[in-house]
């Protein structure tokens, strides 16, 4: 694992090294850094190895992957060039992508991804970048390009990343979320939001359904795509208007249902990497894990061994993602 918490002062010394450097950070600690070869988003969220889940306005989570890659570019897209993010990936590599909340770039990255060019052909890895939760409102999320200085909070950075050969890149997900065994869920249209929902063919108001059915809202509703678990986490539930919101969108044509609870995290967490994976930590180049989580499992002070790395407002494992741990393996052929 390369990825450390450090101070500003350590991260200053390794770019003027000549390091190749993936950062997280809350916005004013990130302004102060050199130009070099770096890329960062906004967020004062880390899981750390020592401390488990902390917070930090000072701190700086690192990413060092200069000993992984041969060569990088950082490129600016738009909510519409962004639809070449996959064709334009490195044929040997990976892509890492930074993305501010909220940004149109977000919202249309969400919606559209699974249907740009190319989807799912190269490794694209990355995160939503957030403020501090007592900033919302106050403060917008932000990406930040080292080699130019340039601080956007419209657009998404990517990061293309040249292997070695003999080396290639492989995305995995930990998502602990399982459909339960509660009603079919459809919805009509792909949108972040919905007044209306199929409840086993059946057409309700989606919030009155809430309500009445008294979900757990910190339980996402789950999708399975042929046998892959996608989350969608609840954002809010206005009663009065009648509306849901999302942190990703729902799809029509989707068949969801509310996820079955998680008891306790850490320990079905463990379990899981126990059972269904085998990961060397070695191999792990960076991993994420969601806000939400951090939140409602409580993660503060909580280790997730072999991964650490930033706490994200959304996760990105080709397609956007919700309540999830993605990581990044750099393996041998």
């Amino acid at each position: 694992m390369r990825q450390t918490i450090s101070s500003a002062a350590d991260v200053k010394k390794m770019i003027e090294a000549g390091r190749k450097l993936l950062l997280a950070g809350d916005e004013e600690v990130l302004r102060q850094l050199p130009k070099g070869d770096w890329i960062a988003g906004t967020i004062p969220y880390f899981i750390s190895g020592d401390q488990g889940g902390m917070v930090s306005r000072e701190l700086i989570c690192t990413t060092d992957i200069t000993d992984l890659v041969t060569s990088i570019e950082i490129i600016a897209y738009d909510q519409n060039s962004l639809a070449r993010v996959y064709t334009e990936g490195p044929k040997n590599g990976f892509s890492f992508i930074v993305i501010p909340a909220m940004s149109k770039t977000h919202l249309s990255f969400a919606l559209n991804a699974p249907n740009y060019k190319d989807f799912g052909i190269r490794p694209l890895i990355g995160w939503i970048a957030g403020v501090h939760l007592s900033d919302l409102g106050k403060k917008t999320p932000k990406v930040l390009d080292g080699i130019t200085g340039d601080v956007l909070e419209e657009g998404a950075l990517v990061l293309q990343a040249q292997l070695p050969e003999g080396k290639v890149a492989e995305i995995g997900i930990v998502n602990l979320f399982e459909q339960g065994d509660g009603d079919i869920l459809t919805f009509t249209a792909d949108d972040f939001a919905a007044k209306d929902v199929m409840v086993n063919g059946e057409k309700r108001n989606f919030a009155a359904y809430i309500v009445k059915n008294k979900l757990d809202t910190k339980l996402p509703l789950v999708a399975d795509y042929y046998g892959a678990l996608v989350n969608i986490s609840f954002q809010d539930v206005d009663e009065v208007e009648g509306l849901v919101k999302f942190y990703a969108p729902v799809f029509s044509g989707i068949r969801y249902k509310h996820a079955k609870p998680v008891i306790d995290y850490v320990k079905e967490f463990n379990d899981r990497l126990s059972k269904e994976c085998s990961i060397e930590s070695a191999r792990v180049a960076f991993s994420c894990n969601c806000i939400l989580n951090y939140l409602y499992s409580e993660l503060e002070g909580k280790k997730t061994d072999p991964f650490t790395g930033p706490v994200t407002f959304g996760e990105i494992a080709y397609q956007l993602l919700n309540q999830t741990l993605v990581y990044l393996e750099i393996m041998d052929v």
